[in-house]
């Protein structure tokens, strides 16, 4: 008689009570074969109590030695994790040499934002792609690959911006669009190196009490890339003019490093970055999930346990192994048959269920207006860090004398002010976040987190507890107070007040990135998280290039009005440069706030705690 999964009661999944048996016979057997060993001695077959003790001993100090290995191997992934994310943001610090494209290469300002943009793009919209590779594989080929791409990308941008001005701006220089192929690999690279170090951290801790704080410490370290390698060009990396004073950025000698300094670490990462939890214990138990609850029944994944042996002896397996197996015996033959099944099937499950949460997150509503309010904010975001370098221009009265530091700061030090509140923001929410938040509850499984591990034994705290989405809103609200500042007239009166907008702005940003791939984990769990985070993670492509467009397009309407704004140096002056542009940015994030409201509401209503 045949006996079929669905032969048994829902709550006992047949593979696991046939991996049990598996397990138990084996053990049995290994059990056997030691007391045969340690027995016999004085050829009466007298059990060896001293023999058994040793071996129990043994089993004891490897399954410690296995466990110490693992923690080891997590927490030295995390560490390179955290180096990675130090080194991935390098695009962050674009306003460190953007406004050097306009002056040395004579690129307009269009094309400045198109060389931006180009990254941008390249940089959100494949991460769907690369985050299917690494749920399905690992994070060390995206590792090795991201080195590589960031070494051609900066290299070639080096040399590009060596040449000189190109031929349509009255130059000999390289073309144009080579600089945007340079600027493709660097966005490329930025993806890759980011999310094989985020979703290292998040498939390692995803599940532990500290969620929050472990995915926010990479996160953070992503936004203080740009902060400590603007100051490493500005003091180190610098042209030196004849009275030997510090000038400009030079540009080439800071490229050529990144290229070298990037390149060493996608290498190094590529063993280093390790995924040491069990993904396979939790595709089972979310597989179980689903079988209790009734939607497997039309799946055509699951098959009859004697169907798929039959494809094992008679199809897939048969063939390669023919030749090694004729030398084994049925017993040995059998056992590898059956390994090798099952390892086909935990193969089928992963990929069935992977694929299946996918579909769950695209049709869920909620998804797409947490991504659409993500797009809303972190468009105006990037836009801002990538023309950070010329807005400071505008707020220079042309009067100000030639040579001195502008009364709006330098663009290093926006970068590094960026990267300071970012990072601040990140840490603090992630680990205010954890701490208040209450124990969450997955869309998917629909059970509350920890518990089919192990069941609540003491009664339920009485503290304070705060949704993540309480520490978003207000965070939302700090950033268009930052575009608000900028749009009102005290900027040009007062430079100064400019540094408390990239202040705000730089603190908002980062809560953004920060919760919302938490959100992301605690609402549609662990299991496919990079896939999940990379569709959510292309809006700020499209954000970016919409409001790059924009602000352009203000910025070259105010110079050809030439109201009361002169063009100086192929740089603007004035309100109009940047006004209306800002206002657009205060305005999308309130819609952001909006959307994202609607997002909770409709958590809310289904029970999912986030």
């Amino acid at each position: 008689m045949t006996i079929d999964k669905r032969d048994f009661d829902a709550n006992r999944p047949l593979l696991q009570v046939i991996d049990a048996e598996q397990d138990t016979t084996d053990r049995s057997a290994e059990r056997s074969r030691r007391h045969s060993r340690s027995s016999g001695n004085d050829g009466l077959g007298l059990r060896s109590d001293d023999g058994l003790l040793s071996d129990v001993v043994e089993e004891l100090v490897e399954r410690d030695r296995r466990k110490m290995q693992k923690e080891v191997t997590r927490v030295l992934s995390f560490g390179w994790g955290v180096v990675t994310c130090l080194g991935a943001g390098s695009i962050t610090a674009f306003s460190l040499y953007g406004h050097l494209l306009l002056t040395r290469l004579h690129y307009s300002q269009l094309q400045v934002n198109a060389v931006s943009i180009a990254a941008e793009i390249a940089m959100y919209l494949p991460v769907p792609l690369f985050g299917y590779l690494c749920d399905r594989y690992s994070p060390s080929p995206l590792a090795m690959f991201s080195g590589l791409v960031f070494g051609i990308g900066y290299l070639l941008a080096a040399f590009t911006y060596r040449s000189g001005p190109p031929a349509d701006a009255d130059g000999s220089g390289w073309p144009f669009w080579v600089m945007i192929v340079a600027f493709v690999a660097i966005g490329m690279g930025t993806s890759c190196m980011y999310l094989a170090a985020v979703a290292t951290c998040a498939k390692n801790f995803g599940r532990g009490k500290h969620k929050g704080i472990m995915l926010a410490v990479p996160i953070a370290a992503f936004g203080l890339s740009g902060m400590w390698q603007s100051q490493l060009g500005t003091y180190l990396f610098y042209e030196r003019l004849e009275d030997g004073s510090h000038g400009d950025l030079d540009v080439f000698k800071y490229f050529v490093f990144l290229a070298l300094l990037l390149l060493g670490i996608g290498i190094i990462g590529t063993f280093a970055l390790r995924i040491v939890e069990d993904d396979d214990k939790y595709i089972d138990e979310t597989v179980e999930e689903l079988e209790r609850s009734g939607l497997l029944e039309e799946s055509d994944f699951f098959q009859p346990r004697n169907e798929i042996r039959q494809a094992v002896e008679y199809g897939t397996f048969s063939d390669a192994f023919d030749e090694e197996q004729s030398a084994l015996s049925d017993e040995e033959r059998a056992q590898q048959k059956l390994e090798k099944e099952r390892e086909e099937e935990e193969r089928r499950k992963k990929n069935w269920l992977l694929n299946y949460e996918t579909r769950v997150f695209l049709q869920d509503s909620t998804m797409w207006w947490l991504a659409a309010g993500f797009f809303l904010v972190t468009g105006p975001g990037e836009s801002y860090i990538n023309n950070l370098g010329t807005i400071i221009p505008t707020l220079t009265p042309q009067s100000y004398p030639t040579g001195a530091s502008p009364p709006a700061g330098s663009p290093s030090t926006h970068v590094t002010t960026i990267a300071l509140t970012s990072t601040i923001a990140r840490l603090l929410t992630g680990s205010l976040s954890d701490f208040f938040a209450p124990p969450a509850t997955h869309l998917f499984p629909s059970i509350p987190e920890g518990a089919r591990h192990t069941p609540p034994t003491s009664p339920p705290s009485s503290r304070l507890t705060l949704s993540r989405m309480t520490f978003l809103i207000p965070s939302a609200f700090l950033l268009s107070l930052g575009y608000f500042l900028l749009a009102s007239p005290l900027p040009l009166a007062h430079p100064g007040i400019f540094n408390l907008s990239t202040a705000l702005i730089g603190f908002g940003y980062g809560s953004a990135f920060s919760l919302a791939p938490i959100i992301i984990s605690v609402v549609w769990g662990v299991e496919n998280f990079a896939t999940n985070w990379g569709i959510v993670a292309m809006m700020p492509a499209a954000g970016a290039a919409l409001w790059g467009i924009v602000y352009s397009a203000a910025y070259q309407n105010a110079i050809d009005r030439g109201a009361d704004d002169d063009l100086s140096d192929g740089q603007c002056h004035g309100w109009r440069c940047y006004g209306f542009w800002a206002v657009g940015c205060t305005v999308s994030v309130w819609v952001a706030v909006l959307v994202w409201l609607a997002a909770w509401r409709g958590w809310k209503r289904r029970g999912i705690v986030v």
